[in-house]
């Protein structure tokens, strides 16, 4: 299916069998998308033909909940991801995308007799017993209307999960949920909706890769967290997209009273990026914590980041961002610190780094701090610069070879990244950045 129509949406709809709602909203995103003019800001898109993109590509199998049932040329392309692999070993369930569709979703038993939900979108939407819940969350937190490109989302979304833990319930391994984008051309746009309630505590990984092309491909997903009160949220996330990606993704949370959360992020990939994962501290004593990287070489322009939005008092926030850039590649670091009026007791500080590794690099640093309280407490500082001349000779001296030794700086660089995530994510990060600094001159 190409292209964005009235005909292609309501047939998308259709064959998933949605309820009458879920049109609505995908219609909602089609009439947005019509009049929603590209964000002003926007990286150079142009080579992104958006009526060439393949918005559905229906993969040739049905959801299973064992490995072995799924097509052995798509299961061989998730063995080699590690996977299956890390879910025998330390994951309290499993949701895997090919392309537009779940293929595979599977969640330990001893998790799902705690009450804990994990559900394909689709299936979430469809089902009586949590309609009236998916209902008032879905799409309510980012709506079709937020931009153009989540109209887009809104009006084909297909594929993601669906996560509900219960009040004081503690998941004592993480979900994660893996996208890969296959087929050339294709745009993916998967809808992650995660609810934590009162008391209660989960982890989430995201994982999302793509093999490399000549054609532009496209990721619009959208991910939308409530977390209760009191209750705490980790969302980490490493994407390895290929370089001909357009990823123009979406997430925002919402935190109760005395609730937390913590996204771990990775950027690595895609031909450009354009993701702040946005937090709405809507309750007292509610916290935020960002902490990203993002590696840019030739060819590639990110624009990543992080936004918080204090309306309560007593809530606090810390954004830490590292950006690497070599070969001529552009990083922008956005980020806004809000705090809205007649709150008090707010603490916000916001850490830009960025390591340039050649002449030709750009890095840009653009922070928004809006305060419209005389009762908060926030901060921003941004610095540049570029490896040590004098670590590196230390470490030659040591009988390091210079491309080792560079690795391991830049490996420093990034360690709060690293540590935040699970082993083998951390372990795939290391790993990305190692082969994008190899040969660094």
């Amino acid at each position: 299916m190409k292209g964005l129509t009235e005909k292609l949406v309501r047939g998308l709809s259709k064959a998933k069998n949605e309820p009458s709602w879920v049109l609505e909203m995908r219609l909602r995103g089609l009439k947005a998308w019509s009049s929603l003019e590209m964000p002003s800001y926007l990286p150079d898109i142009s080579e992104l033909n958006l009526a060439e993109i393949e918005t559905y590509v229906k993969p040739k199998t049905e959801m299973v909940s064992n490995w072995d049932k799924v097509p052995k040329e798509i299961r061989e392309t998730f063995d080699s991801l590690g996977i299956p692999e890390a879910e025998k070993e330390n994951l309290a369930g499993v949701g895997a995308q090919y392309d537009s569709e779940i293929v595979y979703h599977n969640i330990k038993r001893e998790v799902e007799k705690t009450g804990v939900v994990y559900l394909p979108i689709e299936e979430a939407l469809r089902s009586k017993k949590y309609e009236k819940l998916v209902r008032e969350h879905f799409l309510k937190l980012v709506p079709p209307e937020d931009h153009k490109f989540q109209a887009l989302h809104a009006a084909v979304f297909s594929g993601g999960s669906f996560i509900y833990v219960p009040p004081e319930t503690e998941v004592e391994f993480p979900l994660q949920s893996y996208y890969r984008l296959n087929a050339p051309g294709a745009g993916q746009f998967e809808h992650t909706l995660i609810i934590v309630d009162e008391g209660a505590s989960l982890h989430f990984i995201e994982g999302c890769s793509a093999p490399k092309y000549n054609v532009a491909n496209l990721h619009a997903g959208c991910v939308e967290v409530y977390v209760g009160k009191n209750a705490k949220m980790k969302f980490s996330t490493v994407e390895s997209w290929s370089k001909n990606m357009y990823n123009l993704n979406t997430k925002r949370a919402i935190v109760e009273e005395g609730g937390e959360i913590l996204w771990v992020t990775g950027n690595f990939g895609s031909k450009v990026s354009m993701l702040y994962p946005t937090t709405v501290l809507n309750g007292t004593g509610a916290k935020a914590e960002y902490i990203g990287v993002s590696l840019a070489s030739s060819g590639q322009n990110l624009d990543t980041g992080a936004k918080v939005i204090h309306l309560a008092s007593d809530t606090c926030s810390t954004i830490d961002m590292r950006s690497i850039v070599k070969d001529g590649g552009i990083s922008t670091t956005r980020t806004l610190a809000y705090v809205a009026p007649g709150v008090s007791g707010v603490k916000s500080y916001t850490n830009c780094k960025s390591l340039i590794l050649d002449s030709e690099s750009v890095s840009n640093a653009i922070p928004e701090v809006k305060v419209l309280s005389d009762g908060a407490e926030v901060a921003h500082e941004a610095s540049v610069g570029k490896l040590s001349e004098e670590a590196l000779f230390y470490l030659q001296s040591k009988g390091i070879s210079e491309e080792k030794a560079r690795g391991m700086l830049v490996s420093g660089f990034t360690t709060e990244v690293s540590k935040e995530l699970p082993v083998e994510y951390a372990m795939e990060m290391n790993n990305l950045i190692k082969m994008e600094i190899e040969g660094t001159a």
